[in-house]
This record gives C-alpha cells, sequence and structure tokens, in this order.
C-alpha cells in the first residue's frame, strides 16, 4: 500500500462546466439568499397570556380566528388538511373551513376525491392554520366522521354560485385531457348553477374532524413562542405548555 495521499484533483484541474451548469448554480444560489434573506415577524405581534386561555379550545378558536380576520389577514379560514392513504402515505393540500362548533371543525369536499378516498380507509386527519400577521397557528387532529346527505347538500348550496359550479364540474383528482376539456366543463356547470341552485351534487359530503388534540401557537420575535395544547382524555380537555 502506499504511503502517498491518493490524489485530489484541485479545482483548476476539474472539468469547467457547461453555461447551463453555471446558469443552474447561480439560480440555486440566489434561491438560497432569497430564502435567506426573506424575513419573519417583522411587525409587533399580539402577546398571548395561557393563563387567561379558556377549558376548552374551540372558544380560543373562534377568537383568534376572528382577531386574524380583524389584523387584515387575507382568506383566515382557509387551512392545511392532512390525510393518509391505506399504506400510510401522507398528502396535503389547501381548503376552506365551513365551520367550527361542539361537534368540530367541518370541511367538504366530493367522496371521490383523493382526500375523500383516503378519509373513507384512514378516517383521521390534520388540519393546520397559520395566520402570519399576528404570528399565530393553530393544529387540530383527530377523527373524522362523514355527514349524512342531507346535511352535506345543505353546506354545499349555502355556499356561493361558484362553489356550486366547482362541485357541479366534479371528477376531481381525475386525470384532465386538456384545459380546453376543463373550460367546457365548467362553462356547463356555471351555466346549470345559475339555472338551478338547488341542483343536487350527491357526491359532495361534508366532513367533521373531532378533535383529539389542539394547538395554539403564539409567535414571538425573541423566539420565546408561547405553545398551549390542549388534549382530550377522560371526558375532558387537559391543558399543557410545549417547549418552542
Amino acid at each position: 500500500m502506499s504511503d502517498h495521499p491518493a490524489h485530489q484533483d484541485s479545482p483548476d484541474a476539474r472539468p469547467a462546466g457547461t453555461p447551463a451548469q453555471h446558469a443552474d448554480d447561480a439560480d440555486a444560489q440566489a434561491f438560497r439568499e432569497l430564502l435567506r434573506g426573506l424575513r419573519v415577524w417583522d411587525v409587533a405581534l399580539p402577546s398571548f397570556d395561557p393563563a387567561t386561555a379558556p377549558t376548552e379550545p374551540l372558544p380560543l378558536f373562534r377568537q383568534w380566528l376572528r382577531e386574524a380576520a380583524e389584523a387584515g389577514v387575507p382568506e383566515p379560514h382557509t387551512m392545511t388538511l392532512a390525510t393518509a392513504d391505506a399504506a400510510g402515505t401522507p398528502s396535503v393540500r389547501t381548503l376552506m373551513l365551513h365551520d367550527a362548533d361542539e361537534r368540530g371543525w367541518h370541511f367538504a369536499s366530493h367522496r371521490g376525491s383523493r382526500k375523500g378516498r383516503e378519509l373513507a380507509v384512514r378516517p383521521r386527519a390534520a388540519l393546520g392554520f397559520y395566520w402570519p400577521a399576528v404570528g399565530r397557528q393553530v393544529r387540530v387532529s383527530g377523527p373524522v366522521t362523514v355527514a349524512g346527505p342531507e346535511e352535506s347538500a345543505a353546506d354545499l348550496h349555502h355556499r356561493s354560485t361558484g362553489a356550486l359550479a366547482a362541485a357541479l364540474v366534479g371528477r376531481q383528482s381525475e386525470v384532465l385531457g386538456s384545459v380546453e376539456e376543463l373550460a367546457r366543463a365548467s362553462e356547463a356547470a356555471w351555466e346549470r348553477a345559475r339555472r338551478e341552485p338547488a341542483a343536487p351534487v350527491p357526491s359532495w359530503t361534508l366532513y367533521v374532524l373531532r378533535p383529539e388534540e389542539v394547538e395554539f401557537f403564539q409567535g414571538d420575535a425573541q423566539r420565546r413562542h408561547v405553545r398551549l395544547n390542549y388534549r382530550y382524555e377522560n371526558g375532558h380537555w387537559a391543558q399543557e405548555l410545549l417547549w418552542p
């Protein structure tokens, strides 16, 4: 075995990259610099004293969503929904909260959509809300139940004409042949939605997530974030603080 170190190419000995490679490297570096330069919470954030929190999470959630709306957060009812398929592979998407009451957090979709199929085999989910203007987020997790057809239909028909038109298009998560095909289907659905505001959409399903755990996160510019977690156990809600 030789005592000499293995030969290593010096930077000058390496083949020069192609112009395309140099452009890719420059783009990657610019992207990293962009990420590192983005600022977080450069505004005054509200304080949160967990000692003043209610004994159950629902009133606090309603209060925080209301305060996010008042702070100018666009679409504060937007949330992420995480589900998993039979093999446990997770998927996540963004959709709208339809209600939050004593039964749980409500959302809706077609039964045949990816989320609908996943909830059919694994009826559990997690929700995430983020309101950057106030540095707050809420996480909710628990089992999901399906509302009946009458309640599901009422949920859809209480929404906008556009929501009904989108539901009438249907075929959510199926492969689309072309944008022209979508345009034709959408135009026909809009026409029917205007003509029949109570048009039935049998696949439209209202889901209710019954919370077992709800975490409230209040961001802090000094990174002394406050995390209050609610856990439902033995018929009541327990509270605990979490390290940030």
